[in-house]
């Protein structure tokens, strides 16, 4: 059902299928997904927790250095388009979830700790994570979306480390 609810967000975004169809896709009864998951919240629910542990497992993959973090984190985007596009968007899922906040914690942590190396000023750790979070975040939306069309033959892991080490470089 899972892998049916990711092809169907990549085709028509996170709201515009059904779950009879989903169960259509995956050849399962009309009845399935909704014994399974409830309702439509309950399969967006199990997508994001999911995409969050995926997510988590490739921003500790990145290692220490936050600017390949930041690289882990567009790509990732890229690569789990579907997944990217519902984890982001709490009102489509039930944020309290307990699949979801812990593999949700994780990932915010590693974005938390490693913008530490952004300033030198503890009491500014939360502009830090939010402008590190908003950079990557807001070029992959941006990639996914088709909005940097003069960019658009040019690899996306590319043009972020360009960015990012524009922004960050000094850091190294």
């Amino acid at each position: 059902m899972l892998d049916a609810a990711l092809q169907a967000i990549e085709e028509s975004g996170p709201t515009g299928w059904s779950l009879r169809e989903l169960a259509r896709r995956a050849g399962v009864s009309h009845t399935a997904p909704a014994h399974h998951f409830g309702d439509k919240t309950g399969l967006l629910t199990a997508v994001a927790a999911e995409g969050f542990d995926l997510f988590a497992g490739a921003l500790t993959a990145a290692g220490d250095d936050f600017l390949e973090v930041g690289i882990a984190y567009v790509r990732f985007a890229v690569n789990h388009r579907a997944h990217f596009r519902v984890m982001f968007r709490p009102e489509l899922y039930r944020p309290d979830d307990p699949a979801v906040a812990p593999a949700r914690e994780r990932a915010r942590q590693i974005l938390v700790t490693g913008s530490r190396q952004l300033s030198p000023d503890p009491a500014r750790d939360r502009t830090a994570t939010v402008a590190a979070w908003s950079m990557a975040h807001g070029f992959a939306s941006l990639w996914l979306g088709g909005a940097l069309s003069d960019a658009a033959e040019t690899d996306p892991e590319t043009v972020a480390r360009e960015i990012i080490e524009l922004a960050f470089g000094h850091l190294r």
